[in-house]
């Protein structure tokens, strides 16, 4: 296909996830792991960073303790394991048995293998020790403990640690979002960057891991925040390669059909989804690994609508809304708590002296709970850190019959499984984790009994009911993809790659009629099969960057790792595009600069990459000269929605943080003409001038004198206008606030946008004007109503944004573009830089909107796809314009009959 240089950077972008561990084997693995553990052991400590999701009862708390030990005795230095309060016991106690065997659990056959296996080697037997300051970890070689607590207070500082590894790390879940994120990002993984050997050199922890019973894979963002944290790739690198984003809001995230597939074996790459043994390899017994019968029982309380209150405009509401948001979820908590209590009492009566949870959310349940079971043992936040462990070791052992407590403070690593298999929710909440880890600390491997789970809510909560369950779903069919994939590979790196690199090349497909050439094909190679000189204009939206990808083909040149390497596969494009392109002629690059998330940066703020800064010196580069440029400006509102960084709440709060919204641009290249005394193409874009007629029908030019009858052309008058790039002011008074109050949005938009023309630019006024209509609730928040308008050539407020071919592909249901071509774009580099049957040439064609609107301009279009779902719709909308070019009129008929 293409040559060997090309093919081979291709083939380099077929990347897993990076090793960077140790290879080790069974010997050194403690002897009480099973088989499956072991297997799951030698995985991560090989990666050096990787994600252990093991459902509930698989015995994670063995593998971490086992993987930071092996790690740590390999690479030097100290461990530590932090870990989610109320779970040392279970840690410290799975320690005491890999040290010693002692546990009921433990046969005497096993117990002698592991005292065989410690005589030579006794520093592998586990000693953990619970710390909360960095001044207790008094040896230098030692594993540790500490809570996520004293990191987050600073009373630890990891990065005196070699390895880590967080058990349920909820404080990644709150990706971006939470100080405890981003002090974690910043204390373990530091900011990584490669030597002159190509070894990751990092300031923060360089073995990393993670291991949690509920990841959530149907919460893409907190997926993708484990993949930072353990630096298997940047956030928004991998937003741009699976993802598309929703332009209303920003980080929900819908993954492209086409990258399911891709998605998830990157993802096996680095994160080990395992439900049962046998996932990992048929070979492993799944014995006593089957999960107990849940009975879920839903609870339903009928709603009081008699204070069902009232609507914005004051009206008495006949029914309660549903409590969907959470302010609305809490006041219906608080209302309803006297006969939800009633409720549980009610349910508790079956067996009063069975062992059970109960679980609750707000403070007031708490008392509640309290004043109705009297004896009840409850933990909360305010509880001294031993008395809170205390109760949670009696009722794990079965010395205590009733807990009480949070899902957000007992759901996590607390294992009640052999004394405990009833859970009463007193109510139900938005977080799915929190109820799901919650469900699991009794639902789990090794329960001997069937397990009942009471769920107590409101007529009012039915949406959250439903939430819940479309999540559990949705968790559960996720899962049996992942370990699907599990399945099928094994812990194979390789075998995932191969699959991966088959979507490498592809087999050109030509699509031609009169008027137009459009080949399914990598651009490179079908640059290189054209003629040098041969274009008149290059017109095209180059991806920008690693924004976006628009195939699942690493050809795709927005499957790239960073902007450096997306240049490096522009590098074999653009010395092509220079030899196609006609002497003296243009290249319009439509561009846009790209943000920067904080998270990235190391600044704790957004900042932007000047993208078209870094395109017009790639082009200059290559032997383009840059001529020049169009700035094409974008709805604020709408970007901030996308990105929260233009928001007026933090606006008011700090106007330092508030950059500009980032407009388009098209970029105008020339390349040299042939002969360099004159400025002139070797094939000039010439316009007619406008013309009159003498009386024997001879063409005068306008120039020459006053016409009789004037002809159509590029006029003086138009030239100064666009030479100039200022439009003078109409003189008509400013349009009044109170005029635009009764109006619809659609017709403010016109007419401010006619206003902002045609009067001189008063900026008071335009701000009252949007005062007053926000004051009147007529301002909308999910786009710019007011855009002011440009009197500038050079900056084009006028581009219609909707007017594209995915309106086309809307109303015919099919897979829109992610970022089409404006037609005003499109028709006016066409019309002003080539002539009527030149090529125009788009090596990025997408829906093929630059070869279509060349052919209805009269050029002959020519462009290259590599995705053929658009490739094919484009190739329709060709055909369409070269019908509708070549279709005669009524009127044509009648000069032909004449």
């Amino acid at each position: 296909m293409n040559a060997p240089d090309y093919t081979s950077f291709l083939k380099s972008k077929v990347r897993m996830a990076e090793s960077f561990g140790f290879e080790i084997d069974d010997s050194e693995i403690n002897p009480l792991l099973k088989p499956f553990q072991k297997a799951t052991v030698r995985w991560a400590v090989v990666g050096g960073r990787r994600a252990i999701f093991k459902r509930f009862g698989l015995g994670k708390t063995f593998d971490q303790i086992e993987v930071v030990r092996i790690v740590r005795e390999r690479a030097g230095g100290m461990g530590l394991i932090v870990i989610p309060l109320g779970v040392r016991v279970e840690f410290m106690r799975d320690a005491n048995t890999l040290a010693t065997g002692d546990s009921p659990v433990i046969t005497d056959e096993q117990r002698a293998q592991l005292r065989a296996w410690l005589v030579d080697h006794p520093e592998r037997a586990p000693r953990l020790k619970f710390v909360r300051s960095i001044e207790e970890c008094d040896d230098p070689e030692g594993l540790y403990l500490t809570n996520y607590e004293t990191v987050r207070d600073g009373k630890l500082d990891p990065r005196h640690f070699t390895v880590s590894s967080l058990d349920e790390a909820d404080c990644l879940r709150g990706f971006g979002g939470t100080k405890t994120f981003r002090e974690f990002m910043a204390l373990f993984a530091g900011d990584d960057r490669r030597d002159m050997s190509n070894r990751i050199v990092t300031e923060g922890v360089r073995y990393r891991f993670v291991a949690t019973a509920t990841p959530s894979p149907n919460e893409y963002i907190e997926l993708l925040a484990y993949c930072a944290y353990l630096g298997i790739m940047d956030v928004g690198q991998a937003k741009t390669r699976f993802f598309k984003r929703n332009s209303e809001k920003a980080d929900q995230l819908t993954i492209h059909p086409h990258k399911e597939r891709e998605f998830w074996l990157w993802m096996a790459s680095w994160a080990l989804f395992v439900e049962r043994p046998s996932d990992l390899d048929p070979s492993f017994s799944d014995e006593g690994y089957d999960l107990p019968a849940l009975d879920v029982r839903w609870h339903e309380i009928p709603a009081d609508h008699s204070d069902a209150g009232t609507d914005i405009g004051g009206q008495l509401r006949m029914f309660k809304q549903q409590a969907i948001g959470i302010v609305d979820a809490a006041r219906e908590k608080r209302d309803s708590l006297g006969v939800r209590v009633a409720k549980m009492l009610q349910i508790r009566a079956e067996d009063p002296d069975a062992h059970r949870i109960v679980w609750h959310d707000l403070e007031a349940e708490r008392h509640a709970i309290e004043q109705a079971i009297p004896g009840i043992t409850t933990v909360y936040g305010s509880q001294e850190l031993d008395e809170r462990e205390a109760s949670i070791i009696q009722f794990s052992d079965g010395e205590i019959a009733e807990l009480a407590g949070k899902p957000v403070m007992l759901g996590s690593g607390c294992n009640f499984q052999r004394h405990c298999h009833w859970e009463i929710f007193l109510g139900i909440g938005h977080k799915f984790k929190d109820i799901l880890q919650a469900i699991h600390r009794v639902h789990r491997f090794l329960q001997r009994h069937p397990v009942r789970i009471d769920f107590i809510y409101t007529e009012a909560e039915r949406a959250i009911r439903h939430n819940i369950e479309r999540k559990w779903q949705q968790d559960t069919e996720l899962r049996k993809k992942m370990t699907e994939i599990i399945r099928e590979f094994g812990l194979s790196r390789a075998a995932m790659a191969s699959v991966l690199t088959r979507s490498l090349g592809v087999e050109r497909v030509e699509v031609s009629g009169r008027d137009y050439v459009i080949a399914n094909n990598d651009c490179v190679d079908e640059t290189r099969r054209m003629e040098s000189d041969s274009v008149g204009l290059i017109l095209t939206s180059i991806p920008f960057s690693t924004q976006y990808e628009y195939s699942p083909n690493y050809a795709d040149f927005g499957h790239t790792d960073s902007n450096e390497h997306f240049f490096e596969q522009m590098g074999y494009l653009t010395p092509e595009l220079f030899r196609v392109l006609a002497p003296g002629r243009l290249a319009g690059i439509h561009v846009k600069d790209r943000i920067v998330p904080g998270g990235m940066t190391g600044l704790g703020f957004q900042t932007v990459y000047p993208f078209h800064c870094k395109t017009i010196e790639h082009f200059m580069k290559h032997g383009f000269a840059y001529m020049g440029m169009k700035t094409i400006v974008t709805d604020v509102v709408r970007e901030n929605n996308q990105t929260y960084r233009l928001g007026w709440t933090e606006q008011c709060k700090d106007a330092t943080k508030m950059s500009v919204g980032m407009p388009e641009y098209l970029l105008i290249f020339r390349k040299p003409p042939t002969d360099r005394t004159n400025s002139y193409a070797d094939t000039p874009v010439q316009k007619l001038k406008p013309f009159s007629l003498d009386a024997d029908g001879n063409m005068i030019p306008f120039d020459r004198e006053l016409p009789t009858a004037v002809g159509t052309g590029y006029s003086r008058a138009r030239w100064q206008i666009d030479a100039h790039g200022f439009t003078r002011s109409s003189g008509q008074r400013l349009l009044t606030p109170e005029e635009l109050l009764a109006l619809p949005h659609d017709v403010i938009f016109k007419l401010f946008k006619q206003h902002s023309l045609e009067n001189i630019f008063d900026f008071e006024h335009d701000v009252r004007i949007g005062e007053v209509l926000s004051a009147a609730g007529k301002l909308p928040s999910n786009f710019m109503l007011l855009q002011p308008q440009s009197w500038s050539e050079e900056v084009w407020t006028d581009v219609t944004r909707m007017l594209t071919l995915n309106g086309a592909q809307s109303a015919k249901g099919k897979e829109m573009h992610l970022c089409p071509m404006q037609f005003d774009i499109a028709d006016r580099a066409i019309a002003q830089w080539s002539m009527p049957g030149e090529e125009i040439y788009d090596p990025f064609g997408g829906l093929m909107t630059v070869p279509f609107r060349a052919v209805k301009l009269g050029r002959r279009g020519r462009a290259a796809e590599l995705n053929p779902a658009y490739f094919f719709d484009g190739a329709a909308y060709c055909k369409m314009a070269e019908q509708e070019r070549s279709t005669p009129s009524l009127f044509d008929a009648f000069e032909v009959a004449a």
